[in-house]
């Protein structure tokens, strides 16, 4: 599969259209078309954690023993950490590893797993 046709089938997922429509409704405008890296991305970041949208955000949530759901600790600490190293290996500036791994942190967000905003500031040298 070519990367352009799997950047599309990026759209199929269930949890990268709550992440484009909490964005859409949060800034407005056309979330996958104003920022073009932005897709692209979020394509990377699941090859390098071997996983589609759907299931990392699945395995960051739980269900409790009263049946309701909610964050596991432990998927969001892999994720958060996943995250972490991506951003760090990614090519670029400070600035431009920390919007990579911003971008990525903001799926998660959208899909009601809060982070710690652990790279806004772009901590990598």
């Amino acid at each position: 599969m070519s990367d352009s046709s799997l950047e599309n089938s990026l759209l199929d997922f269930e949890t990268v259209q709550v992440w484009l429509a909490g964005l859409k409704e949060h800034w407005g405008g056309d979330p996958a078309s104003d920022d073009p890296d932005r897709l692209p991305t979020l394509q990377e970041f699941c090859k390098y954690a071997e996983s589609d949208p759907d299931n990392i955000i699945r395995e960051c949530k739980r269900v409790n023993k009263a049946g309701d759901q909610r964050i596991s600790v432990k998927g969001r600490r892999k994720y958060s950490t996943l995250i972490d190293e991506f951003q760090a290996k990614s090519a670029g500036s400070r600035m431009q590893k920390a919007k990579r791994g911003n971008v990525v942190r903001s799926f998660l967000i959208h899909n009601a797993i809060l982070l710690a905003p652990g790279a806004v500031t772009g901590s990598e040298s």
